[in-house]
């Protein structure tokens, strides 16, 4: 796999609807899309992934609203919101079409736009998600009160957070910071909390997944405490032809412990005729 300098790292700022978005992007081909978890920012992306990507993809990652370089309004936050401006990134960048990969709380931000304005969308691809509302998987209290405090050093906040991103097994023998890439950028407590109120108070999607005609991969952890495993499950059982993938022994984190297994189900999936 590529080493970690290949993916440019030069951040861009551009207008889109009432806010301003910062994105990075690398390589060329179909645009393809990555849209953040909660409070995630782009650096947060597996650097190794993206440049395997971008041997084959304009790849384009970017901070949701408040989160990182991009700026927010007094707007109430929503998860229909977050993909409206996805779709305004994309306006602003010329692309009227890309496949679209969200991860977690992306996952669900993917599954509103591509119901939005399925034209918009080439294929989907869904990391770690859940459709939301009754007949999705909940979030344990424990695990969204974890998720949601930003509070001390980015070292203090990370340690925080690899013991919800990886399986116990996985951290007897790996290190997770040689695993993780080094991240700069920040999320607020009050976005997060805003982010929080907007992915908790979202009715979901489940009942409208069997309008999605585009072609959808569903991947998920085996081991993921964050959104459990059976949440892929119900999406793949609601959306017409769409594939589950599962990593055995992978939780939330699983592109940053399986980065080569992680690429090439993307990369294959989306280079199918």
């Amino acid at each position: 796999m590529p080493g970690k300098d290949v993916y440019s790292r030069t951040i861009r700022t551009v207008k889109a609807g009432t806010i301003s978005i910062a994105y990075s992007e690398a390589g060329a081909g179909p645009p393809l899309v990555l849209i953040n978890g909660f409070t995630s920012t782009m650096d947060m992306w597996n650097p190794p992934v993206l440049s395997a990507l971008a041997e084959h993809f304009r790849v384009i990652v970017f901070d949701n609203r408040g989160t990182g370089y991009s700026s927010c309004t007094d707007e109430s936050f929503s998860i229909p919101l977050f993909a409206q401006d996805t779709l305004s990134l994309m306006d602003a960048l010329g692309i009227p079409q890309a496949h679209i990969l969200g991860l977690s709380m992306g996952a669900s931000i993917a599954l509103e736009l591509v119901l939005l304005k399925p034209e918009r969308v080439g294929k989907l691809v869904l990391v770690a998600g859940q459709c939301g509302g009754r007949e999705a998987a909940p979030i344990r209290p424990e695990v969204w009160a974890t998720l949601a405090d930003k509070s001390g050093t980015p070292e203090e906040i990370a340690g925080r957070m690899f013991s919800l991103l990886f399986p116990l097994p996985w951290l007897a023998t790996h290190d997770p910071w040689k695993h993780c890439p080094e991240i700069t950028e920040t999320t607020s407590e009050e976005v997060a909390a805003r982010q929080a109120g907007a992915f908790r108070s979202w009715p979901g999607c489940c009942g409208r997944l069997s309008e999605i005609r585009i072609p959808t991969l569903i991947i998920t952890g085996t081991d993921d405490q964050v959104i459990v495993p059976e949440n892929s499950d119900i999406i793949g059982r609601h959306i017409p032809g769409a594939q589950v993938v599962r990593f055995d022994g992978a939780g939330h984190g699983l592109m940053y412990q399986f980065p080569e297994e992680f690429a090439s189900t993307v990369i294959s999936f989306l280079k199918q005729p």
